[in-house]
């Protein structure tokens, strides 16, 4: 019973994330492929050769990726204290400041946004990548600090102790014992942020005025496209951003975690 069980589960699991990014590649290289037939009369890789031709697509390549890496480390830099402050202290007015951290996930973000997009043009933040980083801050930081929180949640202030009796200081303690323990939750938050920073369309159009080009707003002239293989290679390219982002990110804390080890 549980290997039928098992067996139905991964199949589920196939069909739910495997089949539809096949479904997608298979597309992406296909020509004249309808419904019912069940392979494509063709294959051809014009639909990526298309994608690959606009001459904007490598700078807003880097500029997608820099403008997610970015966003990622000031969440970092921002969420993890606050995080470790809620979670292992009792600051006055706690669940009101909660609450306020919160407020971009449950108030319209097009609406803030307007209202900031004044702000930044004052102080000459708005039409450029840093103000569309600031922007992006706005609907990742409350998902930040809520998932370092709870990783912060189930280390024990026992640890720290231990290692200041140890001998540790308290940044060596922080940096040496208690974020590695924390990388679970920092790879979560890493590639969520990147994720949702990745999708922003609207507050980048707002922010950025047309002047940051980032693949959401290439995207959707090629997603208008009557072309199904031209819209399904660029879907491809969109998807693959997030699962780089993965590798590098892995990567940084794979050697993160062995610097720890010596320290």
């Amino acid at each position: 019973m549980n290997k039928f069980w098992k067996v139905l589960l991964a199949s589920l699991l196939i069909l739910v994330f495997v089949a539809p990014v096949l479904f997608l590649f298979i597309r992406s290289v296909s020509f004249g492929w309808r419904f019912p037939d069940v392979l494509p009369d063709a294959f051809s890789l014009r639909g990526w050769q298309a994608v690959w031709s606009d001459p904007q697509l490598i700078r807003a390549l880097w500029t997608t990726i820099g403008i997610g890496t970015a966003v990622v480390v000031l969440n970092y830099l921002l969420a993890l204290p606050a995080a470790y402050a809620l979670s292992h202290h009792e600051p006055r007015g706690k669940a009101v400041i909660e609450t306020v951290i919160m407020l971009p996930i449950f108030v319209p973000v097009l609406a803030v946004a307007m209202g900031l997009h004044l702000f930044m043009i004052r102080i000459g933040a708005a039409d450029s990548w840093i103000g569309v980083v600031l922007i992006h801050m706005l609907p990742t930081l409350p998902y930040a600090v809520r998932i370092l929180k709870s990783g912060f949640d189930r280390l024990q202030t026992d640890w720290m102790w231990q290692g200041r009796t140890l001998g540790m200081g308290p940044v060596r303690t922080f940096f040496g014992l208690m974020l590695p323990m924390m990388l679970p939750s920092l790879r979560s938050c890493g590639i969520l942020v990147f994720v949702i920073s990745l999708s922003q369309y609207v507050l980048t159009a707002i922010i950025g005025g047309g002047r940051v080009t980032t693949l959401p707003i290439l995207y959707f002239p090629f997603f208008s496209s009557a072309d199904e293989a031209v819209t399904a290679s660029f879907t491809m390219l969109f998807a693959l951003l997030p699962i780089v982002f993965l590798v590098l990110l892995e990567t940084a804390l794979y050697t993160y975690h062995k610097w720890s080890r010596t320290v």
